[in-house]
């Protein structure tokens, strides 16, 4: 078992009321398990299990269980459903801006084509209980070409809900270079830039994708901590890491204390904490910023730093994003200590009042 660090005894400030944005969540690893259920239930499809947290997961394990949940999504009714669940659950965590990444590919043959497909998620988004917008992403282990087409569908979209443009999947069946062409296109019509990279890859991994994507921000991203210069190129160009400690390779939770949270944050890199697929790793938005506290000690402060990054990098509208950097001021300035002595000493004079009204002697 990992242990905590700092005294569990101490006040704390409730991360679930930290406003925060989600900036790395797959629409597939965003259903809930109960939907999971019902959904393969309806289409006679066995449920895949969960991924075992105790032991070391491959990335072909992992690959297996998210197909066949995908595979379990047949109507527009289902994506409704599961992106809907999803900004509840979110916004339960102190969400206030969401965005869902999708591969509209993988959802295509059920659902009509790639822009049948690509509309379902954007008019589900459109009716989300939390402002959400729309990442296409490609993979790493389709062609360049592919990355291509679905840049332009992602760029006829933009100002219509789709906010960015992604790689995902292995990154280590591709090279950045090579995607250069769909990331161009992506930039010109405004859309943020957001690879997968630095997972499986090493920090060069990282640095050629910024120098060949020219991302705002980079999935994952956590090789880069082992790399001085790598730090110091993201931190001079201000590109956010979204790291999701759960599905820090090779998704063991004795890896866990490993995620370097810190290294990054010291080094003057921007961090956006996400939970990545919480239907196959467990944990929701709060969650991810619970293991950061307790398990990667991270402090308020640092935690409230991450949440501002996750606003700050984000295609949220400017007033959203002032709205969530007052209310994350206001978490920071609340002081749980004090509330929790002044409720102690609330407690402690009722008791002695009523000893005197009991007509009791010290």
């Amino acid at each position: 078992m990992v242990t905590p660090v700092g005294g569990s005894d101490l006040p704390r400030r409730d991360l679930r009321a930290l406003p925060k944005a989600q900036l790395h969540l797959h629409l597939t690893g965003a259903m809930r398990t109960a939907t999971l259920r019902e959904l393969a239930t309806r289409a006679g499809r066995p449920v895949p299990p969960p991924l075992d947290a105790e032991g070391a997961r491959t990335w072909a394990e992992f690959q297996r269980r998210y197909d066949a949940a995908r595979a379990v999504i047949r109507t527009t009714a289902d994506v409704t459903r599961v992106v809907t669940e999803a900004a509840l659950d979110d916004r339960a965590d102190g969400c206030g801006w969401l965005e869902v990444q999708v591969d509209p590919t993988s959802y295509a043959p059920a659902l009509g084509g790639l822009r049948a497909a690509l509309e379902a998620v954007l008019s589900a988004a459109a009716a989300a209980p939390v402002p959400t917008g729309v990442i296409v992403a490609s993979s790493w282990a389709r062609p360049p070409a592919h990355a291509t087409r679905l840049a332009r569908l992602a760029a006829e979209y933009a100002g219509r809900g789709v906010v960015g443009f992604g790689l995902s999947n292995d990154e280590r069946l591709g090279h950045p270079a090579d995607f250069a062409p769909a990331f161009r296109l992506a930039a010109d019509a405004g859309l943020l830039g957001t690879p997968h990279a630095g997972f499986y890859t090493g920090a060069d991994h990282v640095r050629d994708c910024v120098r060949h994507l020219r991302p705002a921000r980079i999935g994952h991203g956590t090789s880069a901590a082992t790399d001085p210069a790598t730090l110091d190129l993201l931190a001079r160009q201000g590109i956010t890491l979204e790291v999701c400690p759960t599905s820090y390779p090779p998704f063991g939770v004795h890896d866990l204390p490993a995620v370097p949270v810190a290294t990054l944050l010291d080094a003057g890199v921007p961090v956006a904490i996400a939970s990545d697929d919480p239907l196959l790793f467990g944990t929701g938005l709060a969650g991810q910023y619970q293991i950061c506290r307790d398990i990667l000690g991270l402090t308020d402060h640092q935690l409230a730093t991450a949440a501002a990054h996750s606003v700050q990098a984000s295609a949220a509208p400017s007033d959203i994003k002032d709205d969530l950097h007052a209310g994350i001021d206001r978490w920071l300035r609340h002081n749980p200590d004090i509330a929790s002595r002044t409720r102690t000493g609330s407690r402690a004079s009722s008791s002695a009042n009523s000893s005197k009204r009991n007509g009791a002697s010290s």
